[in-house]
């Protein structure tokens, strides 16, 4: 642990040097994620002379004095520029303007109307609409999105519903914290134990056509960080409480110059939640530096630190569902389980822009992982620790006199993975002790392994018409120790377990058929690693014949806008063929084994639409509405016995809804209610079990002033479930009893209950 604190200091120290003169004034960059802004209008507010920014963002200005830039999209920012220093300027998103949303896709930074893929940018609006506390209801309000949520540190993820066949976390769905990886080398991903305050925006790229970040089946998640500002200095500060125990704290401070900026924030998190043994403490601090060395290289760093501790409550069955919701799982209850866990990680990325049409980008980074989780059946004693580099060149080249854009590069990735397991000898002890550790079970040690190399183009065939491609070669290898043996008679698990190289490529069009309007289809192909556990056999061995999902994904779509950007749209339809599906099958309370069980087919539509009302008045009204179709069955599935072929998959709402509005004052009164429907879903795979659908509705409202040029406050009120349905916030398929004990499907959803709290900001 000192190491690793050592690092962040070293970074933090590194972030302050010297920066060499060019010959621009400066550059203009988006602020939430850094892209350069082009053709942006800078006017000399005494002489009324105007200047426009260059295609990568930079300018120069021949006349000292007060400066507005402007660009649409964009909040206007004035800058006193009186020395001939090249300077950073960042321009805050002000609306959803099709034209000037840049993504940056693949590594591949385009508009998101020409994309070829359905691509869902969350900005900060999106995240501020709840508390800080909760992802899910965030990510829920994303079409094609089902985050289910048993508590603060138990969630699934599916998109376009891969993943729900996965037990107890989010699995075939990568994620990155700007370049750093979040999905570890079996394939699961954590994003709920970051402190959601510190990030700026999701972009979500749904399906197999993420080619630079491993083409996964269900998509790729990329979470910004909040930017630091260059030339201000602020702190912000935060506190909030709610129901069932919340208290939460937030110091944001900033520290900005001309070339060189750093963001350091830490969050404090304490809730006794709505169950019985539901208690969740965590503290996160994070850091965020950039830094312009000159016009040709840049540096970020990006360092971020968790330490949890949440108590499990666990699933209950369906008489506890239904009478007692705040009960915990009597075992889990007894044996009072919990995790303890922290984790950090440390990227380093360095741009450097080889001439106006070529640059090349490079992190590195490395990450750890330490946790404790008593269980009933026994006691999780988990170490990892994982080190990659990513390096990609960037550029443009003319191409029978047309725009061709490319990226290619490649990834490389090992993380050490230590496991073992103590027998939980809770059951010998007085009640209330909780857990205790007894003799050794299993001790594991794996090493992980994958590298991916990917090519990207987008070629303009004309001015409204762009075609890409894309492919992705990945290579993934374990290796198992197994340092456990009481006697000879013990199967020796240690191998060797090495996948074929997986070639996924993919094709898309898009077309601008009017300037705000745009359509676009893709083919693409993915796949999902099967984690090292699923190959392990009851009698030791490893199942090499195991073979990872790989599907098709085919898509078409359109976006928009219409009424001068007052209303914007966006919708797909997609059909997903996924073969060699990956069953984990239960052979007792604790083990379960991988199996290749047949092939599913997704069929689904995605929709959304906002609107605003009144734009630029007094009161401003913003209706939304989000809408997902799932059409999801096992075109092919036996399990032993079991023919489930034609049924509906497991874990998956037929039907999502989402439908709200945001009112805003410009005297500082702001407010939004939010309206979502989930659809009954498939518990078991026979089908002969469903979920009950449900209403949820939140609001929340809030006042923000500016006390003087320097300080704003901001009281905020929010209520969730204001109806206090009673819904099961997660499920857990296939679930079986033992011992006659019911099976425990069954994840109660919070009843109504409110948050508040006040933030402070001072420009320093």
């Amino acid at each position: 642990m000192t190491k690793n604190i050592n690092v962040f200091i070293f970074f933090l120290c590194f972030s302050f040097f010297g920066f060499a003169q060019n010959n621009f004034t400066g550059k203009i960059v988006n602020l939430e994620n850094g892209f350069e802004l082009e053709n942006v209008q800078i006017i000399n507010l005494k002489t009324k002379d105007t200047i426009f920014s260059n295609g990568k963002g930079f300018f120069k200005v021949d006349v000292f004095g007060v400066y507005t830039f402007q660009k649409l999209g964009f909040v206007d920012k004035e800058i006193n520029i009186s020395d001939a220093s090249f300077r950073i300027v960042q321009l805050e998103n002000s609306a959803f303007v099709l034209n000037e949303i840049i993504i940056n896709s693949n590594h591949l930074p385009r508009k998101l109307k020409k994309a070829t893929t359905t691509i869902q940018v969350v900005n900060t609006k999106d995240i501020e609409r709840s508390n800080t506390t909760d992802f899910a209801p965030i990510l829920n309000r994303v079409p094609g999105i089902f985050m289910q949520s048993g508590s603060l540190n138990t969630n699934r993820i599916t998109i376009r519903g891969i993943g729900s066949r996965n037990l107890f976390g989010t699995s075939k769905i990568r994620a990155y914290f700007k370049d750093i990886p979040l999905t570890n080398g079996s394939g699961e991903t954590t994003i709920e134990d970051f402190e959601l305050a510190s990030i700026a925006s999701f972009e979500i790229e749904k399906g197999a056509t993420s080619s630079s970040y491993g083409a996964g089946l269900g998509g790729t998640i990329l979470l910004k960080p909040q930017s630091s500002y260059f030339q201000d200095s602020n702190i912000a500060t935060e506190f909030s409480i709610g129901d069932f125990g919340l208290v939460k704290g937030i110091v944001n401070l900033n520290l900005g110059f001309k070339n060189n900026s750093v963001r350091a924030l830490f969050s404090d998190t304490k809730s006794d939640g709505f169950r019985n043994n539901n208690e969740y403490n965590r503290q996160t601090f994070t850091i965020n530096s950039n830094h312009y060395i000159n016009q040709k290289n840049e540096l970020t760093v990006l360092a971020s630190y968790v330490d949890l501790k949440a108590f499990i409550p666990s699933s209950i069955n369906e008489d506890d569902f239904r009478n007692n919701p705040a009960k915990a799982a009597f075992t889990w209850q007894q044996s009072k389980g919990f995790e303890d866990a922290n984790r950090g990680i440390l990227g380093v990325t360095w741009t450097y822009k080889i001439n106006d049409n070529l640059e090349q980008v490079t992190s590195v980074f490395t990450s750890f992982r330490d946790a404790l989780e008593p269980r009933p059946f026994n006691v999780l004693q988990e170490n990892s620790f994982a080190v990659g580099a990513r390096s990609r060149v960037v550029g443009t080249k003319k191409v029978f006199n047309k725009n061709m854009n490319f990226t290619f590069g490649g990834e490389v990735f090992k993380d050490t993975y230590k496991v073992k397991t103590f027998e939980n000898l809770y059951q010998n002890f007085p009640e209330g002790n909780g857990s205790v550790s007894g003799k050794e079970l299993s001790n594991f040690k794996e090493n992980r392994t994958y590298y991916n190399l990917f090519l990207e183009t987008d070629y303009e065939i004309s001015s409204k018409t762009t075609f890409s491609v894309g492919l992705n070669l990945n290579q993934t290898s374990y290796t198992l120790e197994d340092n456990f043996m009481v006697s000879q008679n013990d199967p020796d698990q240690s191998g060797d377990f090495n996948f074929n190289a997986i070639l996924s490529p993919k094709v898309g069009l898009s077309h601008v058929v009017a300037d705000n309007i745009s359509v676009f289809s893709s083919i693409s192909h993915g796949f999902s690693p099967i984690s090292l556990a699923e190959t392990l056999l009851p009698d030791g061995q490893i199942n090499t014949d195991l073979k990872p999902e790989t599907g098709w994904n085919f898509e078409m779509g359109s976006r928009g806008s219409f009424l001068e950007n007052k209303l914007n749209y966006a919708i797909s339809l997609y059909r997903l063929h996924i073969k060699n599906l990956v069953v984990s099958k239960r052979t007792a309370q604790d083990e379960f084994i991988g199996i290749n069980a047949g092939a599913t087919k997704h069929d689904g539509l995605e929709m959304s639409l906002d609107y605003s009302i009144f734009k630029n008045k007094t009161v401003s009204i913003h209706p939304f509405l989000s809408y997902t179709l799932n059409n999801f069955k096992f075109e092919e599935f036996i399990d032993g016995e079991n023919n489930f072929s034609g049924n509906e998959l497991t874990g998956v709402p037929k039907q999502i809804l989402n439908v709200g509005f945001d009112v805003t004052s410009k005297v500082g009164f702001y407010g939004n209610i939010n309206y979502q429907f989930v659809d009954k879903m498939p518990i078991t795979d026979s089908n002969s079990l469903y979920s009950d659908a449900y209403n949820i509705t939140n609001f929340k409202v809030g006042y923000s002033k500016n006390i003087n040029s320097d300080l704003n406050f901001n009281l905020f009120f929010g209520l969730n479930n204001i109806f206090d349905e009673k819904y099961a916030s997660q499920i857990l398929i296939n679930a079986t009893g033992f011992g006659g004990v019911a099976p425990r499907y069954y994840y109660p959803g919070n009843p109504i209950n409110y948050f508040s709290g006040v933030r402070l900001n001072y420009n320093l």
